[in-house]
């Protein structure tokens, strides 16, 4: 049976784009485009050779460095004299980074003009006695972080190894005002100034070599082989469009060059915690063909124990795995085709404590649930870039296809219980519960090589999301106790999501002086969505439906939204930048689930959510880069804000918009090097998050929730890392490494009601070890005191700890 409802009968989907009308269009808008490149490149103007020198600061030749021409495809290494060199490049004004092992990174502004050969002297000093100039990609293009006027955190490879970042989670509180957990299940819910994510479409969004992983689905939250991390706090939508409100995650690994190089890396800790990491990144031919691979396994047993069984509850297991090949046909053109995948198998996947029926403090880490079931989670990700570097723009296009199967392997507990009241079961075949995405961007941005007041970043993105969800709510025995009408039935809940959209946009930066410079862009966001949805009813021992419960339905809705952004940068002093922007950003609406609640209708669409952001700030490089210094305040009014309902035992959000929210507060971010082998790091990040506006109904009865506070939104972040390393003198150079870490988090919510809450603690973490050049010897501990702490709970009460105090052993060798 199929009819559409009543509201919706005028609507009739027609996807938004087709697959292979967009394959179509990509290849010949690159044709088109390829034809004017090659016609404007036939004038280009090149120069013979330009060439430098790399010492450090005893004027000894630093063999090995890397050097690059940001936002070109040009790079080298120096030779065993320091010596490096390009051939025929485009005369004009380049950034040139230069980086080495052991060394602080630096850059160079650069004129290459008319003449034949031009040379260059360039130092570096230790990176004991200086911070590194860190290159973000957080406006698409390459830039520095000093530079960008807005709030941007920066993560380097050299830091996620010392914080001991194995999972995204761990940037709570490194980053200012970001607070980041989950249930059990590694779909890590995110809040950046309070704006958080409350569904399936995020807040902030995230994207790992340029792709927008575009749900909680298909997001792979493991860390391994990381370049770096950006973290842009605050509305983006100008850029990254929708759901990037709170604002983004941007990861970025390794990528293979003209050198081979690679790591392994040991870890072994309690809880049999073992992880097992290994990468290689060479040239296949050199200068043009280039492979990378690098996979990491993980194991660990429960951190928690089900009374039930007497044995591990989330005792889980997972691998990853990260694949490049790269080719470079020439100077101007380069070609990356990338494979990801994660495989995660947890036995647990739900280790919640009710706390309104248990104290889940006393015992800590106990559970007791007699279905239990093993989640398989499947992800995969690819992607294919092509990338153009030219006189006049640079242009690049990136198509990208995400999967995820999420199921159980046998009934999962939906009561928390040991009573056979509730369980889901969800594995109808690979068919259902996969979750597919077809995302593609045309990007085209001013050209490296350029002496003009203005540089630009324009280009569209399309996507496709095809999301099946089945799923059924078994009542067993017992089910009288949890108040259902019978025993031994289940609610079947099949809901057919598609989703399609088209986004343009464009930001641009004209320098008015030497000094001031005035930013502007405009994103306009087009999306479509359509659900189906069926209710059926199932009666033991037959495992055919008896009757439908809710026939089968449609609907559709649109969205579109403009997010615009004006901003302001004021170079005060040489190494001095201030910054004020104005950004509006956007959260997609949609379309309810089917669930087994009768008061939660399906279809019902909900709106877009609105931001609004003022943001204003100052970025200092002091004393010879010894000293980096950022301030920000910012304030937030949402709008239409969306306001989540669990639905249970169906665990589906229903969301409604039903209220405003304001957030404002203020970030610092310190980073030192005050002595030779010390580093000091302090961020810290105030968050006032209030609904000014907010009813709801619980109950049957009109709820005022006006006042209240967000969720997943901790007062305060503070973050402070101290690190010293000392020479021991020996032969083979040696260095004796201390770190301790210190982090607080101030109170906050888990429900609208604020009746579920956390109050402020610690968290003390240490690392210590021995580290050379190519390997490292690490002991760590984290959460040194063992501190017992809510790190995520649900509004009926289900509650989640963060984890116990861990401990282990780090061997890392590189070659």
């Amino acid at each position: 049976m199929n009819r559409e409802s009543t509201m919706q009968n005028i609507i009739r989907y027609n996807p938004f784009i087709d697959l292979y009308k967009l394959m179509f269009m990509k290849i010949h808008f690159l044709f088109f485009i390829l034809l004017a490149i090659l016609d404007i490149s036939a004038q280009s103007q090149q120069i013979k050779l330009f060439s430098g020198k790399i010492t450090n600061d005893r004027s000894v030749p630093v063999a090995g460095s890397a050097v690059y021409l940001l936002n070109t495809n040009e790079g080298a290494i120096s030779d065993e004299q320091g010596n490096f060199s390009f051939k025929n490049l485009l005369a004009g004004k380049y950034v040139m980074q230069v980086s080495a092992v052991g060394y602080a990174t630096i850059y160079k502004d650069i004129v290459i003009g008319g003449s034949t050969i031009e040379s260059l002297n360039i130092q570096l000093i230790d990176a004991g006695q200086q911070l590194d100039a860190v290159l973000v990609t957080a406006q698409k293009t390459e830039e520095f972080l000093q530079k960008i006027p807005f709030s941007i955190t920066a993560i380097s490879a050299r830091q996620v190894q010392q914080y001991r970042l194995w999972n995204s989670e761990g940037l709570t509180a490194i980053v200012p005002n970001l607070y980041s957990s989950n249930s059990g299940d590694d779909r890590n819910v995110t809040s950046i100034r309070g704006i958080t994510t409350t569904s399936y479409d995020p807040a902030v969004a995230a994207y790992i070599d340029g792709v927008n992983q575009f749900g909680l689905d298909t997001y792979i939250a493991m860390l391994f082989d990381v370049e770096r991390i950006e973290i842009l706090r605050g509305p983006q939508g100008t850029l990254y469009g929708r759901n990037a409100m709170g604002g983004v995650i941007n990861i970025i690994t390794k990528q293979p060059g003209n050198t081979t190089n690679g790591f392994a890396e040991i870890n072994i800790g309690n809880y049999n915690q073992q992880r097992y990491s290994i990468g290689l990144r060479t040239p296949l031919v050199k200068n043009k063909l280039f492979l990378g691979v690098s996979g990491v396994y993980d194991k660990r047993n429960g951190y928690y124990t089900n009374q039930f069984n007497n044995a591990d509850f989330d005792k889980q297991n997972n691998f990853t795995g990260n694949y490049y090949l790269k080719y470079t046909a020439n100077a101007k053109w380069s070609f990356n085709l990338n494979v990801k995948h994660n495989n995660n198998r947890n036995n647990g996947a739900f280790p919640l404590v009710n706390m309104f029926a248990a104290d889940p403090f006393d015992p800590p880490f106990v559970v007791n649930q007699d279905a239990t079931a093993k989640m398989i989670d499947n992800t995969f990700n690819s992607s294919f870039t092509v990338k153009y570097a030219g006189k006049s723009f640079n242009f690049s296009s990136q198509t990208a296809y995400q999967s995820n199967r999420r199921y159980y392997n046998k009934p999962l507990d939906g009561d928390f219980s040991p009573i056979d009241g509730i369980t889901i079961i969800n594995n109808y075949g690979g068919e259902w519960n996969k979750v597919k995405v077809l995302t593609q961007e045309f990007k085209f941005s001013s050209p490296a090589a350029t002496s003009s007041s203005l540089r630009w970043t324009a280009g569209s993105y399309l996507f496709r999301q095809d999301n099946p969800v089945k799923q059924a709510i078994h009542f067993g025995k017992d089910a009288a106790l949890v108040g259902a009408p019978d025993i031994d039935f289940s609610t079947i809940n099949s809901t057919k999501g598609k989703s399609s959209g088209i986004a343009f946009f464009g930001q641009a930066t004209y320098a008015i002086t030497d000094k001031l410079d005035i930013i502007g862009g405009l994103r306009y966001d087009y999306e479509k969505k359509k659900y189906n949805v069926l209710g059926e009813y199932q009666k033991d021992p037959d495992p055919n439906p008896l009757f439908e419960t809710r026939p089968d339905t449609s609907a559709s809705a649109n969205f579109s939204a403009f997010s615009p952004k004006l901003g302001l940068a004021y170079k005060l002093a040489a190494n001095t930048n201030l910054f004020a922007t104005y950004s509006r950003g956007y959260r997609t609406g949609g379309l309810t689930q089917l669930s087994s609640d009768p008061s939660q209708p399906p279809l019902y669409p909900y709106k877009p959510e609105y931001s609004n952001n003022i943001e204003a700030g100052i970025k200092n490089n002091l004393f010879n880069s010894r000293l980096r210094l950022n301030i920000a305040v910012f304030l937030t009014h949402v709008t239409d804000a969306q306001v989540p309902t669990l639905v249970l035992p169906d665990a589906i959000t229903v969301t409604r918009n039903a209220g405003k929210l304001t957030s404002k507060g203020i970030e610092l971010e310190m980073a030192a090097t005050p002595v030779k082998g010390l580093q000091a790091d302090y961020n810290f990040g105030y968050t006032d998050a209030v609904y000014k506006n907010l009813k709801l109904s619980q109950n049957g009865s009109a709820v005022d929730l006006d006042g209240k506070k967000q969720i997943f939104t901790p007062a305060v972040t503070s973050m402070l890392a101290l690190q010293y390393g000392v020479d021991l003198g020996t032969k083979q150079p040696l260095k004796l490494v201390v770190r301790g870490e210190w982090a607080y988090l101030g109170k906050q919510y888990f429900d609208l009601s604020n009746t579920i809450s956390q109050k402020g603690y610690s968290l003390l973490n240490t690392r210590f070890g021995i580290s050379s050049k190519q390997a490292e010897l690490m002991f760590w501990i984290r959460n040194a005191g063992d501190k017992k702490y809510i790190a995520y709970a649900y509004d009926f009460g289900a509650v989640h700890l963060g984890n116990p105090k861990t401990y282990g052993v780090t061997l890392t060798k590189h070659f």
